[in-house]
């Protein structure tokens, strides 16, 4: 038994009877394995040192490049109650048409005839403007003729007062002649009596004498008195002057301020009629706000008002429309440590959610069904997300994007970096470092963007 089972095992370990084993092991088997790895190594060498874009992958979703061409939200300018609706969810609508009508709720302006009665009023306020007006007018008249009245009496008043000068000087002459006069008769008489004394004249002659004196004296004193009367004459003219003066004055500050308090009511008159002239403005734009019209076309997405007889307050959103005429854009978001990275007019590789695709990230060329796109926008401050957000528009040199695509959409985004082996981006990504920083530079003459290392 003990030989029998040494013979089996001396059969199992003489290789040469399994005839696979001596077909691996043959030369000719070994010479083709050697080969193979040979042209295994030299491929992965090669592939090691083929270009490698770098990138920063992304997600965001399709936006417009203008606002206006986004979906907006119409609302209300004034509360009131749905009494019509004109459309429905998913209809096209033209700029201007009436999406619905509403009926007022306040009872401030409830009439019927508001606006015809606020006009009435402007009507009237604007009578008594003109009434005060022509009021001024009578008033300014009273001042011109009360001026031309004052000037006549002042002008008749310095008249007489010239003539009182003329008699005054008159009067002063006569009084200095009679002083001569009396000084003479004085002298005259002085004489005699001294002859009288003497004896060369009678009593008769000196008494004469005497008599011619006296007479001299009444008739200075008589001159002197009206000199007096004279000055007191121009005195009291001079007075009656001021006197004329003061007494129409004051009868101009009355009516001027009469004509000031007249201005004034018509100033007031006429500030009522411009906050009257306002509220009836207010009153007929506010009835053009009971038709809520489409402020451009495109299509209604959402109602948030249903059904009739709903109230609505001030600033409501009712309707959403959505513009068919739009130019497409993508936002998406990076990390903060990307944005260094970052540069308007970088180019971006977007794959569309729902467009299929075969993307190779690092050889962007040779991908299928990606479109090309170029970083117009970065914000300049942190989004609520951590994140940044940038704004991509369509490439005008790539595959236009495709005409199906529509707002809000989903996508993913390659930002286009540098170029580097594939040996380096390997290394990279194994130890974890970022892409190459780098900043483009523009082209002069094609305005394309030029990466340049740091």
């Amino acid at each position: 038994m003990l030989n029998i089972s040494e013979n089996k095992i001396q059969d199992r370990m003489n290789w040469n009877v399994f005839s696979t084993l001596n077909y691996v092991e043959s030369k000719k088997t070994k010479r083709l394995m050697i080969r193979m790895l040979k042209w295994t190594f030299f491929t992965v060498f090669v592939i090691m040192l083929l270009p490698w874009t770098q990138n920063v992958s992304t997600t965001g979703v399709v936006t417009t490049v203008l606002p206006e061409h986004r979906p907006q939200t119409i609302h209300s300018i004034i509360a009131g109650r749905v009494d019509q609706w004109l459309v429905f969810e998913g209809q096209r609508v033209d700029k201007g048409d009436t999406l619905m009508v509403i009926s007022e709720i306040k009872d401030a302006y409830m009439d019927d005839r508001l606006l015809e009665r606020t006009k009435n009023q402007i009507n009237l306020k604007k009578g008594v403007v003109d009434a005060y007006s022509q009021k001024e007018s009578a008033q300014e008249a009273q001042l011109e003729a009360l001026r031309d009245q004052q000037k006549l009496k002042l002008d008749q008043a310095q008249m007489k007062m010239q003539q009182a000068k003329l008699k005054v000087q008159n009067d002063s002459i006569k009084l200095q002649a009679a002083i001569i006069d009396l000084q003479t008769a004085e002298y005259q008489y002085e004489r005699m009596d001294s002859l009288y004394q003497r004896g060369v004249k009678s009593l008769t002659d000196l008494e004469k004498r005497r008599l011619k004196y006296q007479e001299t004296l009444a008739k200075e004193t008589e001159a002197r008195n009206n000199w007096y009367n004279s000055q007191t004459e121009l005195i009291r003219l001079r007075v009656d002057i001021s006197t004329i003066r003061a007494e129409y004055d004051t009868y101009q500050a009355k009516i001027l301020s009469e004509k000031l308090t007249t201005t004034s009511n018509r100033l007031d008159s006429e500030g009522s009629i411009n906050k009257m002239e306002n509220q009836y403005s207010n009153y007929k734009k506010r009835t053009g706000y009971y038709y809520i019209l489409a402020p451009q076309s495109g299509y209604v997405t959402k109602t948030f008002v249903t059904g009739i007889g709903e109230t609505i307050k001030e600033g409501q959103p009712v309707i959403s429309i959505m513009p068919d005429e739009y130019e497409l854009a993508a936002e998406i978001y990076i990390e903060p440590i990307d944005l260094p990275l970052m540069h308007v007019g970088e180019h971006v590789r977007i794959q569309f959610d729902g467009w299929p695709a075969i993307v190779f990230s690092g050889w962007p060329d040779a991908s299928y069904g990606t479109y090309g796109g170029e970083i117009y926008a970065i914000d300049q401050y942190i989004g609520d997300n951590g994140k940044y957000r940038m704004l991509i528009k369509p490439d005008e040199r790539d595959v236009p994007w495709p005409k199906a695509l529509r707002y809000g959409a989903g996508l993913k985004a390659m930002i286009l970096l540098n170029d580097v082996p594939i040996w380096y981006e390997l290394w990279r990504q194994v130890n974890g470092f970022p892409p190459e920083y780098y900043k483009p530079k523009t082209d002069k003459v094609t305005g394309d963007a030029i990466k340049e290392k740091k």
